[in-house]
């Protein structure tokens, strides 16, 4: 690794052997893969790990890890067109990454700069299905808050259109007690089964009772009320259309071969998205950069 580190990042072998670089700070502690740009680690000192990662998740190229935050990037889900999954989500949380900044602010806060070409992936099978000219930068801070920042850039000579999710994995201590307000009135798209063919208006706080997975159209703050840990994590953000709140529940959880039957209490997902309707359009030259904020309070 070329990029010159400041003392309070460090550059290991993580797990599987995959390189990941641990941020240590008066501030907080973190980690992020180069597989997938994936941060898999954030805790701000004093507390408790805000992010989540499964005990049976496989750290191997070509798999996503399970948990923390995957990049959903250029695909939410199984895609808007056909033939663009498998593999769920898009291609760069199976990519490598390359670091290309790492500083350290004079309040102790550290950022970290990664970077994704369309030359990166050119070997990525996923990858063939979106054959397109792009330049992703992620950046990530992290402090007393986590910031993650994505920007694509338009490389090419045509018109591009994308999908993106930062799908956060939240650490809570049981998500049955767990609840996100700041989406009361906002419509969704409720893709769990069974669920309403057409969109639903959300009416108060979202609580979880079954197998969650909706698309909710909303710009604003969003808070996770951890009622048993008596933690609240508060999720602000730019650039995105879309809050995703998800949890798997007991069936769901048992058919994913890297997710533990019984961890479904233990976190909730919600994710800063632009998906379905709300896909980014980028002319030639021009970028679009979604941020998601965290920041935890008792």
């Amino acid at each position: 690794m070329s990029t010159a580190l400041p003392d309070s990042v460090t550059a290991a072998e993580g797990e599987g052997g995959l390189p990941v670089l641990r941020v240590a700070t008066a501030l907080a502690t973190g980690e992020v893969y180069l597989h997938g740009a994936h941060v898999t680690a954030w805790t701000p000192a004093g507390a408790d790990p805000v992010l989540w990662v499964s005990n049976a998740s496989r750290f191997v190229p070509g798999e996503a890890i399970r948990g923390g935050v995957p990049i959903c990037f250029p695909w939410f889900g199984a895609g808007r067109e056909p033939g663009l999954a498998p593999p769920p989500h898009g291609f760069a949380r199976l990519a490598p990454w390359r670091l290309v900044a790492a500083e350290e602010d004079d309040g102790g806060a550290v950022t970290l700069t990664l970077e994704l070409t369309d030359a990166d992936v050119a070997d990525v099978p996923a990858a063939q299905a979106w054959p397109h000219a792009f330049t992703a930068t992620y950046t990530v801070t992290f402090g007393r808050e986590l910031t993650l920042a994505l920007t694509v850039e338009n490389t090419g000579e045509g018109e591009i259109s994308y999908e993106e999710a930062l799908h956060t994995y939240l650490a809570v201590a049981d998500a049955r007690t767990t609840t996100v307000q700041g989406l009361d009135g906002a419509t969704y798209l409720d893709k769990a089964p069974g669920g309403a063919p057409d969109h639903v208006t959300q009416r108060g706080d979202v609580a979880f009772t079954a197998e969650t997975d909706r698309v909710y159209g909303s710009t604003g703050t969003v808070v996770v009320v951890d009622e048993s840990a008596g933690r609240r994590i508060g999720i602000d953000k730019d650039g995105s259309a879309n809050t995703v709140v998800w949890n798997p529940w007991v069936d769901k959880a048992a058919a994913m071969p890297d997710y533990g039957d019984d961890e479904w209490p233990s976190m909730v997902c919600v994710e800063t998205a632009n998906a379905l309707d709300a896909a980014i359009s980028l002319a030639p030259g021009a970028r679009h950069t979604m941020t998601a904020r965290y920041a935890v309070t008792r």
